[in-house]
């Protein structure tokens, strides 16, 4: 496929692809991006019927490409790093998911061209590979001409305001505390030494971007009483109030202004059955 794609989106993807080799590594010992993974999975479970065919954006290394395919899914895995691709492609090959695992690079932004592969259950995108777009509302509504009556879309995103991120300005990082709050006109991000732009959308925001014929199933913040995943080793050095965290922030996720505050939010709508 021949990809156009904006200088942004080659940045995110270069920066991706160089941090392809170690992405598993680097997070395989995290317990709060287990945690992540975990809840965002629970949320979809609870709406997803048996034997769906799922499209999945911004797939990275296949992490829930290969949970979801372990279930009875099929999974159209597709990203725009090429790097990413070439890594979920040695899995699904080693574990011989041909059967229930598509791959194809392709950017979140050029989705039309996916349409002969549809209709689908689900679309899928954890960890704010959306955020790397600021056509998020386009991106939205392509939704329409891919998903199923009665098929869903669950996103996992990044807001404009984050709790624990603002709590820096007491020790001092300015920019990292605020830099969410002006992030509806995009901001700088680096990752191994490639920069692109990430744009940050309240839940509010990406609501105003649904088509008229979708409804909202759930909104959940992630990350909002747990401490994200960049407070490196905190699951293991605090158990007991890791755990205690963890249960607290199940009784009020999906409570303001809980479900809006945290690191991420898992926001599940649904293309309504007319």
């Amino acid at each position: 496929m021949n990809l156009t794609v904006t200088n942004t989106e080659q940045s995110a993807a270069a920066a991706f692809s160089e941090q392809s080799a170690i992405f598993d590594e680097l997070y395989a010992s995290n317990l709060i991006v287990d945690y992540k993974r975990r809840r965002v999975r629970a949320h979809v479970l609870q709406w997803l019927p048996p034997q769906s065919n799922i499209l999945e954006l911004n797939s990275g290394t296949g992490q829930d490409a290969l949970f979801f395919a372990s279930l009875g899914h099929h999974v159209h895995a597709t990203d725009i790093s090429e790097g990413m691709q070439s890594v979920l492609k040695k899995k699904v090959s080693q574990l011989q998911a041909q059967h229930s695992i598509s791959t194809e690079r392709c950017s979140f932004t050029e989705l039309q061209q996916l349409k002969s592969r549809g209709p689908y259950d689900l679309i899928f995108s954890n960890f704010a590979g959306l955020n790397c777009t600021g056509e998020l509302h386009k991106v939205i509504h392509e939704f329409d001409a891919l998903l199923k009556p009665g098929g869903m879309a669950t996103l996992v995103l990044l807001p404009g305001f984050c709790t624990w991120e603002s709590l820096l300005l007491f020790r001092g990082k300015l920019k990292t505390a605020t830099r969410r709050w002006f992030g509806s006109k995009g901001v700088k991000a680096h990752i191994e030494g490639h920069y692109f732009t990430c744009w940050y959308y309240p839940p509010r925001s990406v609501l105003k971007m649904l088509p008229e014929n979708f409804e909202v199933l759930g909104l959940e913040g992630l990350c909002t009483i747990v401490p994200p995943s960049y407070i490196e080793g905190f699951g293991n050095r605090y158990p007991r109030l890791f755990r205690w965290l963890c249960a607290k922030e199940d009784q009020l996720k999906s409570s303001w202004p809980f479900r809006s505050t945290g690191d991420y939010y898992i926001l599940t709508i649904r293309k309504r059955i007319s």
